[in-house]
């Protein structure tokens, strides 16, 4: 626990929320909701933002009476018990990386929905650059969860928990598969995935060693869980398709011909053998690539597939009350950060995983 914080079993957990996007909207409404937690602070990156309520930026039909700010300083001066960082980090990750160092230098415990590969950064980061986090942590006592849903509770604690039903093993295989075409995102969509640039440019993510290091950890750490030694490097596959028609997508126009879906996995293979495999079948449209798999239902979900005895499958769907599953997917992501809060603060110093923590549930929040 922060060596900053004097919470006691009674008296909810003061938390910060850092940044108001897609994420961090979604946890200001679950912090309010929660009966342990207590908003006290919301850092914003976008001036126009400076001085809003929460409630506002949350889009809660009530004023929270938590102003938005974008000093920095000011917010680690309350020493809040713990920042729930849901900023974008995918275009600046080692930035942000210097960000929850900062967090725990300062004695703030942290829960944060990236960079992702701090999931399971071993073979990713170098031995430095984790020892800075581990020393910080010693330092002030403070802990840094990183989580979500993929990577995160869909290929962590979901997969772990069914390969516990096993009697033999012979691969996991933990997937998204979904439609990306209401995903309001466009630096993801367009630099990261290159949907709607021409098939003969390359984006960002099909870059040699880039999805081991996005999703390497997931791989690594359902091998961690099982007691596995993988081989190394993992291997990346990767398959574009265009588009067949234009399509008008909440993030990007993709023309007819351009990138329209595409199919990659990261494998981690034992003396050649494929064990841990992480998949990902992301489309622009409902009906594109049909051969490849597809959700029961709607238009996505997390698969797994547990191969050996006996043969298991689990498909997670979820959509939102008022909304689809891209809407659904910021609120499971910032869920699984906000009901983690009290763990995390009760952890261990330094980085805790989903192997470190214990059961995490949505406790106090039936209606």
């Amino acid at each position: 626990m922060s060596t900053g914080s004097s919470t006691t079993a009674n008296t909810p957990l003061r938390v910060v929320v850092w940044s108001t996007g897609t994420v961090g909207r979604h946890a200001i409404a679950g912090i309010d909701r929660h009966p342990g937690l207590e908003l006290v602070g919301v850092w914003v990156s976008n001036p126009d933002k400076d001085g809003r309520d929460a409630g506002a930026l949350a889009d809660l039909d009530r004023e929270l009476g938590v102003t938005a700010t974008t000093d920095r300083d000011a917010l680690l001066a309350l020493r809040p018990d713990c920042i729930v960082h849901t900023a974008m980090t995918d275009d600046r990750v080692f930035e942000s990386i210097e960000d929850l160092i900062g967090f725990l230098e300062a004695g703030v415990n942290v829960v944060s929905s990236g960079p992702v590969l701090l999931q399971w950064p071993e073979h990713i980061l170098p031995p430095e650059s984790l020892e800075r986090i581990a020393a910080a942590g010693r330092a002030t006592g403070a802990s840094l969860h990183v989580n979500g849903i993929d990577p995160g509770f869909a290929n962590d604690v979901l997969p772990l928990s069914l390969t516990s039903l096993s009697q033999r093993i012979d691969e996991v295989r933990v997937m998204e598969i979904a439609d990306y075409s209401t995903y309001y995102q466009p630096v993801v969509m367009r630099d990261l995935f290159g949907f709607g640039k021409p098939m003969d440019e390359v984006a960002f993510l099909w870059q040699p060693g880039v999805l081991s290091m996005a999703w390497g950890s997931v791989v690594r750490q359902i091998a961690a869980g099982l007691g596995v030694t993988l081989d190394e490097p993992l291997t990346e596959e990767v398959e574009r398709i265009p588009a067949d028609r234009d399509l008008d997508t909440a993030s990007v126009f993709v023309e007819a011909g351009t990138m329209g879906a595409v199919r990659f996995q990261v494998i981690g293979k034992v003396d050649g053998v494929p064990k841990v495999v992480l998949e990902h079948v992301t489309r622009t449209a409902v009906d594109q690539a049909p051969q490849w798999a597809t959700p029961p239902e709607g238009g996505g979900c997390y698969r797994v597939v547990i191969t050996g005895e006996p043969m298991m499958q689990c498909d997670f769907v979820h959509h939102g009350e008022h909304g689809d599953h891209n809407v659904s997917g910021m609120i499971v992501t910032a869920q699984r950060l906000v009901n983690a809060v009290p763990a995390v603060v009760a952890a261990e110093p330094g980085l805790v995983t989903a192997l470190d923590l214990p059961l995490v549930t949505g406790r106090g929040l039936v209606s």
